[in-house]
């Protein structure tokens, strides 16, 4: 049984985009206000599927459910109200700790003061904007809909609604300069937010941005400059009171996101909607990705799973030192195996790793080649 003692979350997957970028590779579809309306209903659906699976299984912190995160696909492309019986939906099946921290993501394009402030009503209190660039060329480049400006007036909206922020910024795109780079974590910092996310720009090779590049329609991704980028946007977001605290996010203190935390120490989270992954004790399990075969299974009165499996001694082992090193507090060397243990020594000498209390904590250098460290790490 897992303890009440361990964090619990709930993730909702929303499947759907107005458009799928260039890059992108989720698990998203472009779909009518029919197969949204009937998305909320499956989900509800399965929320009392899982409650009832989980019946004596899992022990719930007290109180409930410690974080909540709407994540995409474009959440905010649901109305408010969706996006509240579904919040509604979690607190009725397994209760909502209060003061529980409930996050959405959110595309700029999407929402405005009314319907940020109908979030902040039913109990959000944390968004995430896409923001990713804050220049023009570079947002065409990653076929992003929404503008520069349209950042600034969410970002505020949601302030006004008393919500806690974060942006999400990519760096590597094709064609993008340091100077441009640059202009894109400034622009953040004068948002004001209290979080702020950058990733290196990766792509899989089917996704329209790859083809382009593989026909040499546009540059191709430049790792030693994405090296480059990395450092400099540690180097300002620290400057400005924004502490990393996980490879690809910084915070002002006291304001990460705690379900994020969760996923990269040990907590466990239940994932709802198509292609949702969850972590109940040492059991992982993932449900089917399309929305029309996830709401047939759960119409059948059937969890929606694709598969699931139980780690073992070595998975869970190699699990907890691959998400745990990402982290600013790094992992305790009693928690590696004992080559792992070995090999810190050497890491540390070669300046990957530092030794703190008998912990391996990442260095700059080694936030860079932190799969390096890992399999070092992990024996």
């Amino acid at each position: 049984m897992v303890s009440a003692a361990d964090p619990f979350g709930v993730y909702v997957h929303v499947p759907f985009c107005s458009r799928r970028c260039g890059y992108c590779d989720f698990n998203t579809y472009v779909a009518g206000p029919e197969a949204q309306q009937a998305y909320v209903s499956h989900a509800l659906r399965e929320l009392e599927l899982a409650e009832q699976s989980l019946a004596g299984s899992v022990e719930l912190p007290a109180g409930g459910v410690d974080t909540v995160f709407f994540g995409g696909g474009t959440p905010t492309l649901l109305p408010a109200a969706d996006l509240a019986r579904l919040l509604r939906g979690i607190d009725r099946q397994f209760g909502l700790r209060t003061g529980a921290e409930v996050s959405v993501e959110a595309n700029p394009d999407t929402v405005d003061p009314g319907y940020l402030a109908e979030l902040a009503a039913a109990g959000f209190n944390r968004v995430s904007f896409g923001m990713q660039s804050a220049v023009p060329q570079v947002l065409a480049t990653l076929d992003r809909t929404h503008t520069p400006d349209r950042v600034a007036t969410g970002v505020a909206a949601a302030h006004a609604a008393g919500l806690r922020t974060s942006v999400d910024l990519i760096y590597g795109t094709p064609g993008e300069s340091l100077a441009a780079w640059e202009r894109s974590i400034d622009a953040a910092l004068a948002l004001g937010v209290q979080h702020i996310s950058a990733y290196a720009l990766t792509l899989e090779p089917h996704v329209p941005l790859a083809r382009a590049i593989a026909a040499g329609q546009v540059p191709g991704l430049d790792q030693d400059e994405q090296a480059r980028k990395y450092e400099l946007v540690d180097q300002r977001l620290s400057a400005a009171g924004l502490t990393w605290y996980e490879i690809s996010n910084w915070a002002v203190p006291g304001q990460e996101c705690a379900h994020n935390v969760g996923y990269w120490t040990g907590g466990q989270w239940l994932g709802i909607g198509p292609g949702a992954h969850s972590a109940i004790g040492r059991r992982r399990h993932w449900n089917v990705k399309r929305p029309l075969a996830y709401g047939q299974l759960v119409d059948q009165g059937r969890l929606p799973l694709e598969g699931g499996e139980e780690l073992d001694d070595a998975a869970a082992s190699l699990e907890r030192v691959m998400l745990r090193i990402r982290t600013a507090a790094g992992i305790a060397l009693s928690d590696v195996p004992p080559a792992g243990q070995v090999a810190a020594k050497q890491l540390a000498a070669d300046g990957l790793v530092e030794i703190v209390d008998n912990r391996a904590v990442l260095t700059l250098r080694g936030r860079l080649l932190a799969d390096l460290v890992t399999q070092a790490l992990a024996g």
